[in-house]
């Protein structure tokens, strides 16, 4: 079984389809009770922005950046399969979106006023191209957010059958790919600790502004206490914002 990168592995006979019934159909998905109220709550309110989206996946991101008022979104996606999604969701003079590599990613000099980066940045071996490129779309004052799994766990891969409360962490200082199993399919990830991430950032022009573990969120659980203490046990996502 081969191993695909970057938004290529989207389209790998039925990825694409096993990824949105899972993102669609968990009740208490880690992105929803994780990912998504840390990136909301550093991005406020994006009503007037010109917004750029790496990794823009099926649209609906972009459905919320538009619906709450910003000026211009653009989604990039490498997945054919994830933009003609993101096409049917995103119509509108104010919505764009492109299939590119990311590693490709190139925009008219500070033509953004945020740019995001939602789980995208893990699939790119070449971190640094982006963020210099990110640096320069982005106006002077203007802002990106990223997030990546976290580095605990693209470490080391430990398959289960069941829903997991530990994690083994190894190799965690030596950065490069990792490929582990993943919707069914072999795909690669670009493992970086935390450390790395963040230097990258500076090396990029880019001025961090923040960093977090994007903790579960306890109202999004619906009461659910268990699920909730599982939860609290291993991070998932990390999450790095930052000023031109």
């Amino acid at each position: 079984m081969s191993s695909a990168r970057g938004g290529s592995f989207y389209d790998l006979a039925g990825v694409g389809e096993r990824y949105l019934a899972h993102h669609d159909g968990r009740r208490f998905s880690p992105n929803h009770v994780m990912e998504d109220p840390a990136v909301l709550a550093e991005i406020g309110d994006p009503a007037g922005l010109r917004v750029i989206d790496l990794g823009c996946g099926d649209g609906r991101f972009g459905r919320e950046l538009i619906a709450a008022g910003c000026a211009d979104y653009l989604g990039i996606d490498g997945s054919a399969t994830m933009v003609d999604r993101a096409c049917r969701e995103l119509t509108g003079p104010r919505a764009r979106v492109e299939l590119a590599d990311l590693e490709d990613f190139e925009a008219p000099a500070q033509s953004a006023d945020l740019v995001t980066a939602r789980l995208s940045l893990h699939y790119v071996a070449d971190l640094g191209a982006v963020l210099r490129a990110t640096a320069r779309a982005l106006r002077p004052g203007g802002r990106f957010v990223m997030t990546v799994v976290h580095p605990v766990i693209t470490s080391h891969d430990t398959p289960s059958d069941e829903p997991r409360t530990t994690w083994t962490v190894d190799d965690y200082f030596r950065p490069g790919p990792r490929t582990r199993t993943w919707f069914g399919s072999q795909v690669t990830w670009q493992h970086r600790t935390v450390e790395q991430y963040t230097a990258a950032l500076v090396e990029s022009g880019l001025s961090l502004t923040a960093i977090g573990e994007c903790p579960p969120v306890a109202e999004r659980f619906d009461g659910d206490a268990a699920e909730l203490a599982r939860r609290l046990r291993v991070p998932l996502f990390l999450l790095l914002a930052a000023r031109a």
